[in-house]
């Protein structure tokens, strides 16, 4: 959260003031730096809730993805275990767009 933040997350959100009711932008970071730039809350009240509930939602990820057999853990150290998943993967005629591999928490489908 600290490198979103000093690449300028403040800043991104603050030219998306006028979109904020779309859907897209209530997700996790988004209210949370539109209520701070509102002035509901200083700086750092807006960094603990980030972090906090940037927090919750990987949790809730980390609980749902684990519920589903299909899936494939990673560390992302693990590159060439991942090369050869994906390879057998293949080789055996195993195209499905579901075939998922989650690496370091981050999901990618394909």
């Amino acid at each position: 959260m600290d490198q979103m933040l000093a690449a300028g997350l403040v800043e991104e959100v603050r030219s998306l003031l006028p979109y904020r009711k779309h859907n897209a932008l209530q997700t996790v970071g988004y209210p949370e730096v539109f209520d701070y730039l509102d002035g509901a809350y200083d700086y750092a009240e807006m960094v603990r809730l980030l972090k906090r509930n940037s927090r919750r939602y990987a949790k809730r990820q980390l609980t749902w993805f684990a519920k589903d057999p299909e899936i494939r853990w990673f560390h992302p150290d693990e590159y060439g275990a991942i090369v050869q998943y994906t390879r057998e993967k293949m080789e055996t005629g195993d195209r499905r767009p579901e075939i998922k591999l989650l690496v370091a928490g981050y999901l990618t489908v394909g």
